[in-house]
């Protein structure tokens, strides 16, 4: 037989990793399962999907031998790949994926990404721990065939100033940078300040030569920037708190076994709720640390009520674009 061209040897590569991407079965029965992280071991998303990986194990009932491969550190791409990836069933199979990236197959995945989405942490986790989200995950499953089988997230987002501010009086015309989606935009105007759209690089210079005031992240990224060193003062308007999904690929899915589909789904749902803890957890204790090394001062933020109210016009109107206003309703509802 003549040697294999090196263009046939990596198509051939490209195809083996495709078929075992798409769920499927290896010699002697195994199953072998992808899944990308963007991220190092230590990350909260990369420990969710190992948690996921572990109860898929305790929970599958099955003979069939079920092998799980993380590709961490943006080996296969970025999230957005991911999503892409696992739409068409190849290359990886489960990964977590922020809202944003959902958005060229599902406009109303947006939704979870939006600004005051919730009342503070308490909503946000009964949100997440129940069946409020179903529509936009139902809506995902229709238009990328990708499914939403848990929810990880916890992050929350806080103002980072350059000088103290503690009410709405006091944020007025504030001069913030915001990321680049409309929805950011039209809600900081809500709020009273003056929103400009800056390259997340370019924050921290942008704040230090007085460009901007301010800026809004959340405690891994103020610390991961050293925002602190040009916005010490950190009003704790909870404006945000984030959500981030678990992941699967529908066409992977149909593929496998009853018995291994329902241990997924149970696992997703379970290792979406530790995802929650640790990234949480994991803020609040950041940012204290953080305060406890003298880099940045918290300061209670005395209009949060206000923020809501003031909120409330944008998420209709935001919600309606969307076709999503019954989800935002069901999100208001849960108590």
């Amino acid at each position: 037989m003549k040697a294999l061209s090196k263009a046939s040897v990596y198509a051939l590569a490209i195809v083996g990793l495709i078929a075992v991407g798409a769920g499927g079965a290896m010699a002697q029965g195994k199953i072998v399962l992808q899944g990308a992280s963007q991220f190092d071991e230590k990350h909260a998303f990369t420990r969710l999907m190992r948690k996921f990986e572990q109860l898929v194990q305790i929970y599958y009932t099955g003979d069939r031998e079920i092998a799980f491969v993380m590709h961490p550190n943006s080996e296969l791409g970025l999230e957005k790949d991911y999503f892409a990836y696992m739409s068409q069933g190849i290359s990886v199979d489960y990964a977590v994926v922020a809202p944003s990236h959902m958005s060229t197959f599902s406009k109303m995945a947006t939704l979870m990404d939006m600004p005051m989405l919730f009342r503070d942490l308490n909503h946000w986790s009964k949100v997440l721990g129940g069946d409020a989200l179903q529509p936009i995950a139902d809506d995902v499953l229709k238009r990328a065939d990708v499914m939403l089988i848990g929810y990880g997230g916890g992050g929350v987002r806080n103002l980072i100033v350059n000088k103290p501010v503690k009410n709405m009086a006091e944020i007025k015309d504030l001069a913030i940078r915001v990321m680049g989606a409309p929805i950011q935009t039209r809600m900081f105007d809500a709020f009273g300040t003056a929103p400009t759209v800056i390259a997340y690089a370019e924050v921290y210079n942008a704040i230090q030569t007085g460009v901007i005031s301010a800026a809004e992240n959340e405690a891994a990224g103020i610390e991961q920037m050293k925002f602190y060193e040009v916005g010490p003062h950190i009003p704790l308007t909870q404006h945000a708190i984030t959500v981030r999904p678990l992941a699967f690929s529908g066409k992977t899915f149909r593929k496998l076994p009853q018995d291994l589909q329902d241990a997924i789904l149970q696992a997703g749902k379970d290792a979406g709720a530790y995802g929650r803890i640790i990234e949480s957890t994991e803020d609040s204790s950041k940012l204290a640390k953080m305060e406890s090394e003298g880099k940045l001062t918290t300061v209670f933020f005395e209009d949060r009520d206000k923020l809501l109210a003031a909120a409330e016009p944008v998420k209709k109107a935001y919600a309606a674009e969307l076709g999503a206003t019954a989800v935002l309703d069901g999100i208001n509802a849960v108590r």
